[in-house]
């Protein structure tokens, strides 16, 4: 307002002053053959005066603007904007002070890409990052005679400047000694600037670095697996690095996994992934643990077995049941196990798959914890919104290749019948060959040596939807999470609705739990009052049933059945009560009971 008001008192002395000196001008060339009069010199005096006046206040404006703008690059003062997206995730930590312009290029980015590419755009390519490594990492020396290694680099339409940013930070953060290539994988990529743009940037390193970066693209989309084997096949170091695009490597990267592999060959690593927000492109580091799975073969972090925590030492390798799809492994050794299973489409349970494989043929597998590497977490795949699809595809596959009498268990995650699901896994004629040619072990002794934290389901006799005969459109549910009281529910197969039936007579409501460690809830009768409850399956009472398929199902403590009854709001609920006859029928039998 204060600005306002001098701007106005400016424009009005400089009116003013402009009116007055035109009339004097005026006056004095009507006037010229005429002596100048004294209250000519009067007149003069005071144009100059408000001449003064003006100039003092512009003076004064000039330098308010310029404190302003000083004060706003020093972010003392924010301007005020609009915020178009308040729900969208990008901009709820990042983005103040973006013309409604920017916000929009940001937000169709943030779409195209799961991740800040607008911001990507803005920041340096060889920007530096913190180093997160563990004390002891920085203090290891390691031996000058390293094997050489090739980087392949997989993507699909990956933005332009993160894959920049990628290979600068490879190239500055290697020994130059040990970098042998950077391999591109271009998974059959649309954007435009993926080609001439790439192709431009290429020709600049290869000035700096000649011959350094090899690219390849794929002329259909091929997914995953046969991407990191075509950069496999394309790829002459001693050892291969195969990772995403969207990462940036941290300093002395290499020489750990160099070094490891020198000692022993047969061992497929993993660094330790720090996260890159996806908003803000900040680096969070995250401490060393065991890439694992479950059932579903959906991945996830565990901790390492116990002997790796007895060395009280958080720089050494700790043993891994999988990997997270980042690896490195010895090339030749890595062709001679199979490389990956080319038949696993799009996404998912490929690195799952390799896991297992290289435990059962003669190899294992680690993580790393001196060797880093900053991984963007996309806030959603914009290549494949829906990953459940290709996940049950392959992970249907692995289990038929590898996982023998256990093969089920992945049915019964994925709440698949054992026939007839109608879901075609491809051939996996050669697969088998290659696990008999390698003298493969079994994947019990896997279950038993490698990863005994898995449990092996080998008491579930039913699973699926668990149906009432008076009301063969409802589905016992979880309820709302995190109740305790199960529910009856319109039939939607979903997980709050998947019951599992053990040996012991217990029933599990709204999932169930893969690893050891975890436990499930159980369906319980309390003993008084008529609704039923959830319980931890290890701390309740009462959660035992009487049931066979068809029949009633009946608490083998308190004798009474489960059931539905109608309320006076004509809805269902679920009840215990004296027995009348009503049956079940849960969805699958793993066997007839």
């Amino acid at each position: 307002m204060r600005r306002v008001t001098r701007i106005s008192v400016l424009l009005i002395c400089v009116i003013v002053y402009t009116l007055l000196y035109m009339t004097f001008i005026r006056h004095q060339e009507s006037d010229k053959d005429k002596i100048q009069r004294p209250e000519d010199l009067e007149v003069l005096k005071r144009l100059e005066v408000i001449e003064d006046h003006v100039k003092k206040i512009a003076i004064e404006i000039r330098n308010e603007e310029a404190k302003k703008s000083d004060l706003l690059e020093k972010n003392v003062i924010k301007v005020e904007v609009k915020k178009l997206y308040p729900d969208s995730p990008l901009f709820r930590l990042w983005g103040d002070g973006l013309s409604e312009e920017e916000q929009k290029e940001a937000k169709k980015l943030f779409q195209d890409y799961g991740y800040n590419v607008f911001l990507s755009n803005r920041l340096p390519i060889n920007r530096s990052i913190p180093d997160t490594r563990h004390q002891k990492c920085a203090e290891k020396i390691y031996p000058k005679d390293l094997p050489n290694i090739s980087v392949v680099l997989i993507y699909l339409n990956e933005a332009l400047s993160i894959i920049q940013r990628a290979i600068r930070s490879i190239i500055d953060r290697t020994p130059p000694h040990l970098l042998k290539e950077i391999i591109l994988v271009d998974d059959y990529s649309s954007n435009a600037d993926l080609k001439s743009g790439l192709d431009e940037y290429i020709n600049l390193i290869h000035k700096e670095k000649p011959g350094m970066l090899k690219k390849v693209r794929h002329k259909r989309q091929m997914g995953l697996a046969k991407a990191r084997i075509s950069g496999w096949e394309a790829a002459t170091g001693q050892v291969i690095a195969i990772l995403d695009a969207h990462i940036e490597v941290h300093k002395q990267w290499a020489e750990p996994l160099l070094a490891r592999i020198k000692a022993d060959r047969t061992i497929v690593l993993s660094p330790v992934f720090d996260k890159v927000l996806f908003d803000t492109l900040e680096v969070l580091p995250y401490q060393p643990a065991a890439h694992a799975f479950d059932w579903a073969l959906w991945c996830m972090y565990e901790s390492f077995r116990p002997e790796w925590y007895t060395l009280n030492d958080p720089s050494e390798p700790g043993k891994s049941p999988s990997v997270m799809g980042i690896l490195v492994a010895d090339r030749q050794f890595l062709g001679e196990i199979g490389v990956l299973d080319e038949g696993m489409t799009i996404y998912g349970g490929e690195n799952v798959e390799l896991g297992i494989r290289v435990w059962l043929c003669g190899g294992s597998v680690e993580v790393v914890p001196c060797s880093k590497i900053a991984h963007i977490e996309r806030a959603h795949k914009p290549y494949s919104p829906d990953l459940s699809k290709p996940m049950i595809r392959n992970a249907l596959r692995v289990a038929e290749i590898w996982m023998d009498e256990y093969k089920s268990n992945v049915n019964i995650a994925w709440n698949l019948p054992f026939k007839d699901h109608g879901i075609d896994i491809g051939d996996v004629t050669e697969r088998k060959k290659l696990r008999e040619k390698l003298h493969c072990k079994p994947f019990k002794w896997y279950l038993e040596n490698v990863y005994p934290l898995l449990d092996t389901w080998e008491d579930i006799t039913g699973y699926g939807a668990l149906k009432n005969d008076l009301q063969k459109d409802l589905c016992i549910d979880q309820g709302p999470v995190p109740g305790s009281v199960p529910i009856v529910y319109g039939c939607h197969y979903y997980g709050p609705q998947n019951c599992y039936l053990n040996r012991n007579g217990e029933i599990y409501i709204g999932g169930i739990k893969s690893h050891k460690y975890n436990s499930n809830r159980c369906l319980m009768d309390s003993g008084s009052g008529s609704t039923p409850t959830l319980n931890d399956c290890k701390n309740g009472f009462n959660m035992q049933w009487n049931f066979s398929q068809g029949t009633s199902i009946i608490n083998k403590n308190t004798n009474r059945c489960l059931e539905i009854a109608q309320g006076e709001d004509s809805y269902y609920y679920l009840v215990l009560q004296k027995c009348t006859g009503q049956k079940w029928r849960i969805q699958h039998a793993v066997k007839e009971f």
